[in-house]
């Protein structure tokens, strides 16, 4: 009896160092709120803290999710997030109104930020009309005074008035509606509209539906990169835990640039059912995955480079002004100051110097 009362004082004193043990491990963890939409870059962080990658990193990453980069860049002020993933259009934005700093780039959207019409369109009846981008539907007699549905300060609108501009159209030689991204999707379903402006993956959703893309981004001769924004306070007053954060990050990236696809579709599906909330089949995920080339860390270094003068996403950011000053009052607002925006490698420089 007396050996049974000395094994159980033991076993609970073992209890409490353990639980004690796992309360100063947790308390040691430096919590990072992050801001994401229901995209394939998010994909990236929320399998890197499925993994446990933050973890090792001593870091306990926050995934939020939010309706569009326009609701991450409105959240800024409350400071909602340090780190978060969204278009070079509200990448840009954030930087203008913020001064957020760009810090690296998750993705390229441009296959997948497209305009969609229905299977019977009479967009569809010419392709080519402009001889420099011979894949893109319509003409300027099909498209004029025609409705089309999109999310503003969005990749979709992006899309939308760049396969406009193709054929020398203005956003007031056609309709737009306003609305996001689901509630475009649905008001489409429903025989309303003429023609629709997604981002991925809602863009398979309409291709699985029947509907046609009568332009994308790529079509346009574009690239639509998605950034990792930075609340530039806080990354300059922690660079540790930037390069840290884009360490997880790019560890996916080297998973997705090495692994098969394929391998990752089951996971990919778990991602979008169990923090998104929707469901998508095999063959939209593996498609949406194939779709969105990423850049390792050598690659993103490229990216940024200004040895040789202009670097690749101050290219970039010179097509989204052009866009930014042919769209609406909003865009124009935001385009006034957009040369300002700011992009940095110097959180990535740090993982180089540390290998």
């Amino acid at each position: 009896m007396r050996l049974k009362k000395i094994l159980s004082v033991f076993l609970l004193a073992v209890f409490c160092l353990c639980g004690a043990a796992t309360g100063v491990q947790a308390a040691e963890l430096f919590k990072v709120p992050t801001a994401w939409i229901d995209r394939h870059e998010t994909f990236l962080i929320w399998y890197a803290k499925e993994r446990g990658w933050d973890k090792e990193e001593g870091l306990d990453i926050d995934i939020q999710y939010f309706a569009s980069g326009k609701d991450i860049v409105d959240a800024l002020p409350s400071k909602a997030w340090v780190f978060a993933g969204m278009g070079d259009v509200s990448a840009m934005n954030a930087s203008v109104h913020y001064g957020t700093s760009i810090i690296a780039v998750a993705n390229d959207e441009g296959m997948t930020s497209a305009v969609l019409v229905r299977k019977d369109s009479p967009i569809l009846k010419v392709k080519g009309w402009n001889k420099d981008y011979p894949d893109i539907y319509g003409s300027p007699e099909l498209i004029r005074g025609k409705t089309f549905l999109s999310t503003s300060l969005t990749s979709s609108n992006y899309a939308l008035s760049s396969w406009l501009h193709v054929f020398g159209l203005k956003r007031s030689d056609v309709i737009i509606n306003n609305m996001d991204q689901t509630q475009a999707l649905a008001t489409f379903d429903n025989k309303i509209g003429d023609g629709v402006a997604l981002w991925s993956p809602y863009v398979f959703t309409g291709i699985e539906k029947g509907w046609k893309v009568a332009g994308d981004l790529h079509k346009c001769k574009l690239i639509n990169p998605i950034m990792i924004v930075a609340d530039t306070a806080f990354a300059e007053a922690h660079p540790d835990i930037t390069a840290k954060f884009l360490k997880i990050y790019l560890k996916t990236v080297d998973l997705l640039q090495k692994q098969p696809l394929d391998k990752l579709v089951p996971e990919y599906q778990r991602f979008y059912l169990e923090w998104a909330g929707k469901d998508y089949d095999a063959k939209l995920c593996l498609n949406d995955l194939l779709a969105h080339p990423v850049f390792n860390l050598h690659q993103q270094l490229e990216l940024f480079d200004e040895s040789k003068g202009e670097s690749k996403i101050q290219a970039w950011h010179k097509d989204i002004i052009d866009y930014l000053n042919r769209s609406g009052a909003a865009e124009q607002e935001a385009a006034k100051a957009s040369g300002k925006a700011s992009a940095t490698d110097k959180y990535l420089s740090l993982l180089l110097e540390s290998k």
